[in-house]
C-alpha cells in the first residue's frame, strides 16, 4: 500500500463518514494527521499510526 501523502492529498478511508463519503483531504501532517471531509467539511485529527491503519488509498497529491 502506498502511504505517500502530504498536505493537499486526497485519501480514501476504509470506513465511510456518516455524511456518506469516504474521500478526505489531508490538511496537516506531523505526529498527528488532520483530515477534512470533502462532502461536509468536517475535520478530524488522529495519530499517524491510527491513520495508517484506517487509510485505504491515496488518490491525488
Amino acid at each position: 500500500m502506498n502511504k505517500d501523502y502530504r498536505i493537499g492529498s486526497k485519501v480514501i478511508m476504509k470506513k465511510e463518514h456518516p455524511c456518506g463519503t469516504n474521500l478526505w483531504e489531508v490538511t496537516r501532517v506531523g505526529v498527528d494527521i488532520k483530515i477534512k471531509c470533502i462532502n461536509c467539511n468536517r475535520s478530524i485529527m488522529m495519530d499517524r499510526i491510527e491513520f495508517n491503519k484506517k487509510i485505504k488509498k491515496v488518490e491525488v497529491y
